[in-house]
Formats: structure tokens, C-alpha cells, sequence
């Protein structure tokens, strides 16, 4: 008996404790991404010729039907301006007009990432490219300080050029 005590004792709201302050209704929850994902394949469908073609064919169809079918079984007539058709279409328009937009958000979105982690490699590829001008920079100044082949000739040739005198003399001075 104590345990079915506590079992309702524990269902009880406690006055020691905040209730929750928000109390909602068991709405269907959704996935975000699956509902972009298919917004995306609607609109990328409602922006083709197939789409147009598909559209096109239903409309002329549909006139056709309600202008050459009898009168007992027209379901749109012409002498209401195809009221239930226009209807079709503005539902048809309510819906992808929203749909279009989200797949542009998404879209948007995603350029926008794309964009940030192109101007975060530009910046990586500038500073690198800093980095490279530095040291061919550096490398330049300590080449300036080395003996280059050119100089290294021109002392050779100088050096050639002043023992060759001696080389003379001593020649002459054996013979």
C-alpha cells in the first residue's frame, strides 16, 4: 500500500517547484531539413518546361471538357468564367509561392556559408602569400651578401691575371 501512495503522491504537482509555464498542444513536429529538402525538389519541378507542359496540358484540357462536355456533366461552366479553375490555380500559386521562397532561404543560406569559407581561404592564401613575399624578401638580402658565381670569376680572372706576370719571369729567369 505504501508504494501506490507514493506513485500518486509523485503525480501530484509539487508546490515546491515551478510549474511549467508552457503548456502546448501535441502539434505533428517535423524535421526542418527533410520539409527544405522537399521545398527544394517542388520548386526546382514548378521551374521547368515539364512542369509548364504539364500545367499547360491540364488547363486546355479542363476548358475543353467544360466547354464541349453537356451540360449534366460540366463541373466548371464557361458562363461562370471557370470560377473553380481560377480557384485551383490561386490554390495551386498559394502554395508554391511560400515554397519557392523557403528553397531560396535555404539557398541563400548555403551561399552564404559557401561565402564565408571562401573569404576564410582568400585570407589564408593572402596571408601565405605575405608569408612567401617575406622570406623570397629575406633570401634576397642574404644573397645579397653572398659571393655570387659572377664575383667568384671576376676574382679568379684577377688572380690569374696577377700570377701570370710571375709565372713569366720565373720562365725566363730557368732559361
Amino acid at each position: 500500500m505504501a508504494r501506490s501512495e507514493t506513485r500518486s503522491e509523485s503525480r501530484r504537482p509539487r508546490l515546491d517547484q515551478p510549474q511549467n509555464a508552457r503548456r502546448t498542444i501535441g502539434l505533428p513536429r517535423y524535421d526542418p531539413e527533410s520539409m527544405g529538402r522537399i521545398s527544394e525538389r517542388v520548386a526546382r519541378f514548378l521551374g521547368t518546361w515539364r512542369f509548364i507542359g504539364y500545367m499547360t496540358l491540364f488547363i486546355v484540357l479542363w476548358i475543353l471538357y467544360n466547354i464541349v462536355a453537356p451540360s449534366g456533366v460540366r463541373f466548371d461552366e464557361f458562363s461562370n468564367k471557370f470560377t473553380l479553375l481560377t480557384l485551383l490555380l490561386s490554390l495551386q500559386a498559394s502554395y508554391a509561392a511560400p515554397l519557392i521562397l523557403l528553397a531560396q532561404n535555404r539557398q541563400a543560406d548555403r551561399d552564404r556559408v559557401q561565402y564565408e569559407q571562401d573569404r576564410a581561404l582568400n585570407e589564408r592564401t593572402v596571408a601565405d602569400t605575405e608569408y612567401l613575399a617575406r622570406e623570397i624578401a629575406s633570401v634576397r638580402v642574404s644573397l645579397g651578401e653572398v659571393a655570387t658565381r659572377d664575383f667568384l670569376r671576376s676574382e679568379l680572372q684577377r688572380f690569374i691575371d696577377e700570377l701570370a706576370p710571375d709565372s713569366q719571369e720565373s720562365a725566363a729567369s730557368e732559361q
